[in-house]
């Protein structure tokens, strides 16, 4: 749109420059789109991706539609509906009545239109889904959940009625926004059952793209309300494929991540959070703090001390400082710091769902400072122990011992306990390589880098007949052009998917 200029008649109007040969020559620019005409573009992809059965047509158009959310306007959406839809059609009756009625608000006039109009094909199931997530996406934006709630319900009974491969991906946005929209309302149990229908009718379809957002939408459900068991008696029967989507992907291990740290698996989990948050996008930034809040949490219950750097990321310094200030207690072994920590941050452990996991970690803050006296003294008494750790038990020394001989079975103090004399007596410790260790740690760090050469090759995508066709000058600029925009919406795009 043109931006208004004040106008002031006093002012003397100043002499236009003559116009020089060179510039009534140039060719005057292209007038800017206007929302409107970019939503019927839009439209024309979807319809070309239904006639022609290519579905990346169809996630072209999702990606366009995800760029142009934050312009939409009720005049733009309720012009498109009319020009998309019949206005006997069901599909124009259900969705008009839920969008804001702007008074005194004039409907969008398509100066900037191209000479040729676009038109589009009435009927298609395609154009028809994507009018239902356009207003659902519309109203979640706007903050009108309950008329998001219905519209999201009304999406969902239409799209049991078909089966057909373009619409896949435009119905997985749509389960998305659906889980969403009851969320935002408080209302995710009772979509459960809906979602499991929708997962098996996934199945039945050979729907992968939207079985993996639904075993996603599930778990996150399950997790919502702490159902950990049902959550993974659902993930271990649920058929698995290769991934179709890098974000569901990431969300997946996030949610197996808070499974196998729930059920005691802290290397498994470890590994899940640490995927997840190197596979995120940059800009997904709110999911790499979840899962950074996370796996600071499972490496200190497996005794890791995570390294500074994860606390210093860019964009995650204040999040984080919660977490810091807990590594630092539990490095140190002071338990009394620990406590003091633990009810500082107490509301933001609470609303990270970490509170459980707070309270494991004391059994961790007393071996770190059992290990560090086992380095300090060669031989220490008990009493003197249980002073340094601070317990504050009816009977500390008693408990100091059986606190010492747990972590001589498990191996986190290498020393002995002579029960007679009452002291624990230290073992010198030993080089560290000459033990298996150091090949057990590049035996890991060679695995992963294998594992991440692997799926790079996997995710390589090559056109077909690329070796015996020479690409022309037109092909390759319309490529360039192609992968320029892709580029530039994908950023935006796993933004609003995080």
């Amino acid at each position: 749109m043109p931006e208004d200029v004040e106008m002031n008649d006093s002012a003397a109007p100043a002499p236009a420059p003559a116009a020089t040969p060179a510039a009534a020559d140039a060719p005057a620019p292209a007038p800017a789109l206007s929302t409107l005409q970019h939503l019927k573009e839009i439209a024309s992809v979807v319809e070309a991706g239904s006639l022609t059965k290519e579905v990346r047509r169809i996630s072209r158009a999702v990606r366009l539609t995800v760029a142009l959310r934050r312009r939409l306007a009720p005049r733009d959406v309720a012009a498109f509906l009319a020009f998309a839809l019949p206005p006997s059609s069901d599909a124009f009756a259900r969705l008009s009545p839920l969008l804001p009625k702007e008074d005194g608000s004039e409907m969008d006039v398509d100066t900037a239109a191209p000479a040729a109009q676009v038109s589009i094909k009435h009927g298609l199931p395609e154009i028809e889904i994507y009018c239902y997530l356009l207003v659902l996406i519309f109203l979640i934006d706007h903050k009108k959940y309950d008329e998001a709630k219905a519209c999201a319900n009304a999406s969902i009974a239409r799209l049991k009625n078909l089966n057909r491969r373009t619409v896949d991906v435009l119905a997985s946005r749509l389960y998305s926004y659906y889980s969403y929209a009851h969320e935002l309302t408080n209302s995710l149990a009772e979509i459960r059952g809906t979602l499991l229908g929708l997962h098996r009718m996934a199945t039945l379809h050979r729907d992968e793209l939207g079985q993996e957002t639904l075993l996603n939408l599930l778990l996150r459900n399950y997790l919502h309300y702490n159902l950990y068991d049902q959550a993974e008696k659902l993930r271990s029967k649920a058929p698995r494929f290769e991934a179709h989507s890098n974000q569901q992907f990431c969300r997946y291990l996030f949610y197996l991540g808070k499974i196998r740290t729930i059920q005691l698996e802290y290397t498994d989990a470890k590994e899940s959070l640490l995927q997840a948050a190197r596979k995120a996008p940059t800009a997904a930034r709110g999911f790499r703090i979840q899962c950074n809040k996370w796996a600071i949490i499972v490496r200190l219950l497996l005794g890791e001390i995570p390294e500074r750097t994860v606390f210093m990321q860019k964009g995650m310094k204040v999040a984080l400082t919660p977490y810091f200030e807990l590594t630092n207690a539990v490095r140190v072994g002071d338990l009394e710091l620990f406590k003091a920590v633990a009810e500082k941050f107490a509301s933001t452990f609470s609303a990270d769902r970490t509170s459980n996991l707070i309270v494991r970690l004391r059994h961790n803050v007393i071996r770190t400072g059992l290990r560090n006296i086992s380095i300090s003294y060669s031989r220490i008494s008990l009493p003197d122990i249980a002073k340094k750790l601070r317990l504050d038990s009816e009977n500390p020394v008693a408990d100091a011992e059986c606190i010492v001989a747990k972590a001589i079975r498990d191996g986190a103090v290498d020393a002995t306990i002579d029960h007679a004399n009452g002291w624990v007596v230290s073992k010198e410790t030993g080089d560290v390589y000459s033990t298996n260790e150091p090949q057990a740690a590049f035996n890991s760090r060679i695995a992963f880098c294998l594992n991440m050469h692997n799926e790079a090759v996997k995710a390589l995508r090559f056109p077909p007949n690329s070796h015996k066709e020479k690409e022309s000058a037109e092909k390759r600029r319309e490529r360039l052009q192609q992968e320029e925009e892709l580029a530039k919406h994908m950023a935006e795009e796993d933004d609003d998917d995080f």
